[in-house]
């Protein structure tokens, strides 16, 4: 599998636009729900609505829809999520608002089921796993990394390893809350408990890193 598989999709407003977003609606009801090896094209087919002929004008197997599917929650992980000021040095506010941006998005019962998904077709499908990684994961975490450097430079905390320190904080802004979900263990956190786990891993974070 190559990046070839991450196509274009047609511009929304088109017919072309609303087909894709039907047939890709309809894959990804059959993908969470059955799994990926379990899924047929003519399940697909049914579930979006179409064809199998047409289906396959738009895609030419399951790889290329998954990857489709992908692409979307690739793209909805940056939602600004990670997007940063690096003028503003109210350290303390910029984490709490990004940390509890990214839990609330990051715990979604449906986009955890993507990554259930994912996770249980990387081995076999490498490229998956590794795109899903670089478009979301590793971006927030340059983003984040790039930040607290910003405000080491400006003397506002003092960070050997700003990356080491961005993924210290990302890890324990989610702490007891992704794991459990992840593992249809526990529904998803609620605001307050959200709120709760990241003022931790803020306060935490502040007494380690904060310039003194």
């Amino acid at each position: 599998m190559s990046d070839a598989l991450f196509l274009d999709r047609p511009a929304d407003g088109t017919e072309d636009g609303a087909k894709w977003r039907q047939i890709v609606d309809g894959a990804r009801k059959i993908f969470l729900s059955r799994g990926f090896d379990a899924a047929s094209m003519g399940d697909i087919a049914k579930a979006a609505g179409v064809s199998k002929g047409t289906l396959y004008v738009y895609f030419k197997d399951k790889d290329e829809l998954f990857a489709a599917i992908v692409r979307g929650e690739c793209i909805m992980q940056a939602d600004g999520v990670f997007d940063f000021d690096h003028a503003d040095h109210d350290v303390e506010a910029v984490l709490l608002r990004h940390g509890k941006a990214f839990v609330a998005k990051f715990s979604d019962p449906g986009r955890m089921s993507t990554w259930r998904t994912v996770i249980a077709i990387a081995e076999r499908m490498p490229d998956i796993g590794r795109k899903v990684y670089e478009t979301g994961p590793a971006v927030g975490l340059a983003k984040l990394t790039a930040y607290l450097r910003a405000q080491v430079d400006a003397g506002v905390l003092a960070i050997e390893d700003c990356e080491v320190a961005a993924a210290q904080f990302i890890e324990t802004c989610h702490a007891t809350m992704f794991k459990p979900v992840l593992f249809n263990f526990a529904p998803a956190p609620t605001p307050e408990r959200i709120d709760y786990v990241v003022g931790i891993a803020v306060r935490t974070f502040l007494a380690a890193y904060r310039a003194k």
